[in-house]
């Protein structure tokens, strides 16, 4: 990946860091050759000093002559709370096991921060360096409680004997205390994961990626099959995670979408369709044609 490609990556969803960086021509670490300069050290230690912390460019992707993803060009921001939609076969979950290594493309660019290439590395190797995922269906522990869950997620070694000997310092415990309260289940922590409800499950689930300390979270239609007020919570949750974390929810539920979106991407046939606030993608007329409808 060029500079180029990554400052033009930037303009398009900050236009005045832009400017900024033509005005100064320099960074904090030097300037934009000395950033692109360093190689991603073995720690996963993401370089966000040119203000994107995911980056792909013409990734294409083809399935037995199918091509699922086509010549998709993304990029999001740290911090930022990133809402994709699109009609069901538009790319959405295969961009997803792109980003996490699960697919790997025939063609393009797909970086982390500005010097860590994730076509390099596998799933548990990108998961190490701060990427989590959650999929649509929640999956946890059911028959341990939400306490269990949450300890048995934290990072920290999963070797045998350390895992036997293992007992939580002062510090991991205020962390999971303060977890708990975040996803809405200080007052379930001693209930069995079993016995939640739909969206208690997929609270715990986003709790036990938290607890890995993930500074990009991708989320497959997150709301889905949740009450009215689990899902207002829900909402509540991802604009408490958001600036701390880095967010991109996959989601049909326009309300909830209105409730936590600043920008929208519409994915289709493998591309990005439009890009805007909700209100400029409703009122898109391909939008319309291929995913709202009239």
């Amino acid at each position: 990946m060029t500079p180029d490609l990554l400052e033009q990556g930037a303009k398009r969803a900050e236009e005045h860091a832009a400017k900024l960086a033509a005005a100064q021509g320099q960074t904090e670490s030097g300037g934009r050759n000395a950033g692109f300069g360093r190689v991603a050290h073995a720690s996963g230690v993401v370089d966000v000093t040119h203000g994107r912390i995911l980056y792909l460019e013409d990734v294409n992707v083809s399935f037995d002559g199918f091509k699922a993803i086509n010549n998709l060009s993304l990029d999001i921001a740290p911090g930022e709370l990133r809402c994709i939609i699109g009609p069901n076969g538009a790319g959405k979950t295969t961009m997803m096991d792109i980003i996490t290594g699960k697919t790997r493309p025939d063609s393009g660019s797909v970086f982390f921060g500005s010097t860590i290439d994730l076509l390099r590395y596998n799933e548990p190797q990108i998961a190490q360096m701060g990427i989590g995922r959650k999929f649509q269906k929640p999956t946890v522990f059911e028959q341990l409680t939400v306490f269990e869950n949450l300890e048995l997620a934290l990072k920290t070694h999963k070797g045998v004997l350390p895992s036997v000997r293992f007992k939580l310092d002062s510090t991991q415990s205020d962390k999971l205390a303060e977890l708990l309260h975040t996803v809405h289940l200080a007052e379930s922590v001693t209930r069995s994961a079993g016995n939640l409800s739909h969206g208690q499950k997929q609270w715990l689930e986003i709790g036990m990626l938290l607890m890995q300390d993930p500074k990009l979270l991708l989320l497959d239609e997150p709301v889905a099959g949740m009450t009215d007020e689990e899902t207002a919570r829900t909402a509540e949750l991802f604009l408490t995670l958001k600036g701390k974390h880095s967010l991109l929810v996959v989601e049909h539920d326009m309300s909830f979408i209105r409730t936590i979106s600043e920008i929208v991407t519409v994915l289709c046939d493998g591309a990005v369709l439009a890009q805007g606030t909700l209100d400029q993608v409703q009122a898109d007329e391909r939008v319309i044609e291929v995913y709202l409808g009239r």
